[in-house]
């Protein structure tokens, strides 16, 4: 019998001082059975930090040829392809050619091993990739619960976030605008 996915909701009250954007977000998120918290959470920060009308989770793990984030246009184009850990570098070649905007997050304390192996075959992609500080992933996620409030406050390379259970704050740097 295949493990079912675990369901978590998040009431997110967003200021993104970067772009300007204020919004609430109402999140039913999926856990696959083979991801930790870290990455359940990375992917919610991605979509903070990327949030927009029509973004939106896919089934990510379980359906291996789509990002784990991605908003798709009226006509059914692939606008932006959002990918959390560290996929191959196939794999962000073929989105390249799916998608106008590609982004990877990165967030694990291995993330310099993988970026430093990749990071001349990624310089010949159009896609930009971040890596949230594995510290502060860890944080947020040791906060996890299945029904969350939350207050995310980004400016400059890190979201403040606050929840009943208390607070941490997340950072990331680019290492590969595009």
């Amino acid at each position: 019998m295949a493990l079912k996915p675990t369901i978590y909701k998040f009431n997110i009250s967003l200021s993104d001082i970067n772009r300007n954007y204020y919004d609430t977000l109402n999140l039913t998120v999926a856990q696959h059975p083979s991801e930790n918290p870290e990455r359940m959470m990375a992917r919610v920060m991605a979509y903070c930090l990327n949030a927009q009308e029509s973004l939106v989770f896919t089934k990510g793990l379980s359906e291996p040829d789509v990002p784990d984030i991605w908003r798709r246009t009226l006509d059914d184009q692939v606008a932006l392809w959002i990918d959390v850990g560290e996929p191959a570098v196939e794999r962000i070649k073929k989105a390249t050619r799916l998608a106008k905007s590609v982004k990877v997050y990165s967030f694990n304390a291995k993330s310099d091993v993988w970026w430093e192996q990749s990071r001349s075959k990624f310089g010949m992609l159009p896609v930009s990739v971040f890596r949230f500080d594995a510290r502060g992933i860890s944080e947020l996620a040791a906060l996890l619960r299945r029904t969350m409030t939350l207050s995310v406050t980004i400016t400059g390379d890190s979201a403040y976030v606050a929840t009943e259970s208390g607070e941490c704050e997340v950072e990331w740097s680019p290492l590969q605008a595009r």
